[in-house]
């Protein structure tokens, strides 16, 4: 059986310890994988953007024809009841989720006002500031908004990405980039991407394969608040393997230096480490977890 770290989970109406069971063999989500979700963070005692995954989460079901049951308010007021549960500075992942409970007209299409919904926050360290990933290229590539609801942050699309992680980790490596359909790069298995080069950011441009990060957006505006040059363009694999510099974004991890490219070895730069620091500054700015 599973063990997890302390979890405290928001579900019809009252919090629940542990892992409770929140689907059955019917529900739609269960087997037609009707169900989304968001990630944020609380940490240090405060709650980066929540507001904004709150939102997120919101949209992401309106994305998969569920009408959300929550306002992103509301969503906020629990997490920040939630979090008093653990007590002390500890790290905490916050997942809201929906998810399709009964059949729609047809048995593919979830009923858009029979959903569930819960709010999960459970202990889940950050990495050490200065621990970086080792990256290779991905034989997978990211599906298109023609082909896979890319434009949502929804459970169907990761099994993807698991095999992409799960392929790099594989040959010895952290993660891996993973090309849209134009072979072009789009994110990493994790997170979203950047490099440097010439003192400038790059990162690749939105173009619908992948999601545009809160975390992501977060990090361009404090680097660009910071005088720097951030640029969203088309990226190729050669580009990433010329870098000066390449680190990831992600709300999970916050800002990852990426170590090693190939055989290649990498220091963590001068971006990564401001885009941290802002980041850290910015998050201790807003909102608090409770």
């Amino acid at each position: 059986m599973a063990q997890f770290s302390r979890t405290w989970t928001y579900f019809e109406g009252d919090w629940h310890e542990g892992n409770p069971g929140i689907m059955g063999p019917r529900t739609h989500a269960a087997w037609l994988a009707s169900m989304v979700f968001d990630g944020a963070r609380v940490f240090e005692g405060t709650a980066p953007d929540i507001d904004l995954h709150a939102q997120r989460v919101n949209r992401s079901a309106r994305t998969l024809g569920l009408n959300p049951t929550m306002s992103a308010e509301e969503i906020v007021g629990l997490t920040q009841d939630g979090a008093k549960k653990f007590g002390g500075d500890v790290a905490l992942y916050v997942k809201p989720m929906y998810w399709g409970v009964g059949e729609g007209p047809s048995t593919i299409l979830p009923d858009p006002d029979d959903i569930g919904f819960c709010l999960c926050l459970f202990e889940a360290p950050l990495p050490p500031p200065g621990k970086g990933a080792r990256i290779t290229k991905s034989k997978f590539r990211r599906p298109s908004l023609e082909t896979m609801p890319t434009d949502a942050k929804a459970g169907c699309l990761y099994p993807n990405n698991a095999r992409a992680l799960k392929d790099a980790m594989d040959q010895g490596f952290d993660n891996a980039l993973v090309l849209d359909m134009l072979g072009n790069v789009a994110e990493t298995a994790t997170a979203n991407i950047f490099m440097a080069r010439g003192g400038e950011v790059l990162t690749p441009a939105p173009n619908g394969t992948f999601l545009n990060g809160i975390t992501r957006q977060r990090v361009i505006a404090l680097l660009r608040e910071s005088g720097a040059t951030v640029r969203e363009t088309t990226l190729t694999y050669d580009d990433f393997l010329a870098a000066d510099e390449i680190f990831m974004s992600g709300n999970y991890s916050k800002i990852t230096p990426v170590v090693k490219i190939e055989d290649r070895e990498l220091q963590p730069g001068p971006f990564a480490r401001k885009a941290r620091d802002m980041y850290w500054e910015f998050a201790h700015s807003g909102v608090k977890a409770a």
